[in-house]
């Protein structure tokens, strides 16, 4: 039930929308920006009330971890060190003197403020443009104070709109596949957590082989596939509620079922006969519909963000390639020309590129082209790496990166990676387990 409690969003005064300091997210990280996160203050009765309730002593210094954590993990940002700030943070949040976080090089201050009210958290917070010496951005949230680190999320996602002219993609959640054990008798299962790795939860037991799971853009709804009795079952699974239910049994393979944009339908590849063809599924009157109709195999589709079209990847030309077609199956076009493999075509939300995996000359890369196949970019390589999935502004690519076993068949990890489309900012994304295929989910607080 940790989603139904809804922020209240106050603004505490009229904003300036002019956009004094500009971010140049197109760079990745060759110049981030210097950006000073204050510790956000706390009274000392707030600090008691939290400290019955939460067990957290200064929630204040815990909150704007968060954030510098997001931020320092884009790239484009660099949170300077506290200990060189001169300025105490519950001043600081009143009135800044900018002569000195101008000293310490900042150009961007974070301030804030937290109370306890009614055994609610309440939340203040500042943006301020040092060199300027204005205020660019304040707001507030109450909430419950179970949801304090959601609120550095959200925090964040502000700062970066307003720096970026972007939404963020901080107050979201990945779902994957959790593994563990030796690689020829793995155990998985779903795990879900924070997109900054934290709050992690398991969904199912492990005792049944998961697959592909893949969340509904409009709400906290989970596809994915399971084996039950060495059938495959695609399965639909309400994250707050815990309800999960069949969407159906399929005799022959099923592979990666995804949502469609408006969350109706599931688009899926289902081999029959010795064929693997696209079919969608209604999720309303369960009605399937078969999509193409090719002697080849026809995999891994993937909707636009509008509904129209759809891309997957198909041998058709002789080796796999990625394809395009109109959601009705007309109008298919090839849009993959490079050398080698191409699989996994996932595309954008904001529908101007296709994310896929490459395999060429023994290497797997992680690559973007534009939706008529031009301006292809290859974004990282390694020994096997797949399955890239979009952070819902389109900026960021999460994927899995396996590596080799030894002569004993030892040494073998999945983990998550992230990186931007800048192909800078590679990183790893830290979870409890062996992790492969993730799905990133859409704003929480949208």
């Amino acid at each position: 039930m940790f989603f139904r409690y809804l922020l209240v969003l106050i603004f505490l005064i009229p904003l300036n929308s002019h956009a004094l300091i500009e971010v140049d997210i197109s760079r990745g990280n060759l110049s981030p920006l210097p950006i000073a996160v204050s510790p956000l203050s706390l009274d000392k009765e707030s600090k008691q009330s939290l400290q019955k309730i939460l067990k957290k002593k200064d929630l204040g210094s815990e909150i704007s971890i968060v954030v510098e954590n997001n931020l320092k993990k884009t790239g484009l940002f660099n949170p300077l060190n506290k200990d060189s700030f001169l300025q105490k943070s519950d001043i600081a949040h009143l009135k800044p003197r900018f002569e000195d976080w101008a000293l310490i090089k900042a150009q961007a201050l974070i301030t804030g403020k937290v109370t306890v009210v009614d055994e609610k958290l309440r939340v203040e917070f500042r943006l301020w443009d040092v060199l300027a010496a204005k205020e660019m951005l304040a707001l507030a949230f109450t909430t419950v104070p179970s949801n304090w680190r959601r609120v550095g999320h959200i925090i964040t996602d502000k700062i970066y709109e307003r720096l970026t002219g972007e939404k963020g993609y901080f107050d979201t959640r990945i779902i994957y596949v959790a593994e563990e054990g030796p690689k020829t008798r793995r155990i998985k299962k779903l795990g879900i957590m924070d997109q900054d790795g934290f709050n992690t939860k398991y969904l199912t037991l492990g005792n049944e082989l998961v697959l592909t799971p893949r969340f509904n853009p409009t709400n906290q709804m989970v596809t994915y596939l399971s084996y039950f009795r060495n059938l495959p079952r695609v399965y639909l699974l309400d994250i707050e509620t815990g309800i999960q239910e069949v969407v159906g049994d399929f005799p022959g393979m099923t592979f990666a079922p995804r949502f469609s944009p408006d969350g109706k339908k599931i688009i899926m590849s289902f081999a029959k006969d010795g064929n693997s063809d696209i079919y969608t599924m209604d999720l309303e009157n369960r009605i399937v519909e078969r999509i193409t109709n090719h002697p080849s195999i026809d995999t891994s589709p993937s909707y636009s963000p509008d509904g129209k079209y759809i891309c997957f990847n198909s041998d058709r030309s002789g080796y796999q390639q990625i394809y395009i077609m109109k959601s009705d199956g007309s109008n298919v076009k090839r849009i993959s020309f490079g050398k080698g493999l191409y699989g996994t075509p996932v595309w954008s939300p904001r529908g101007d590129l296709i994310a896929f995996t490459k395999l060429h000359k023994g290497k797997f890369y992680i690559g973007v082209m534009r939706t008529n196949g031009k301006g292809e970019r290859l974004l990282t390589e390694n020994f096997y790496q797949e399955a890239p999935s979009w952070s819902p502004n389109g900026r960021v690519l999460i994927f899995y990166r396996e590596t080799k076993t030894d002569e004993k068949g030892e040494g073998f990890s999945a983990k998550l990676w992230s990186i931007d489309l800048t192909g800078y900012n590679e990183r790893l994304v830290e979870t409890e387990t062996d992790a492969s295929d993730p799905s990133w989910s859409s704003l929480l607080s949208n």
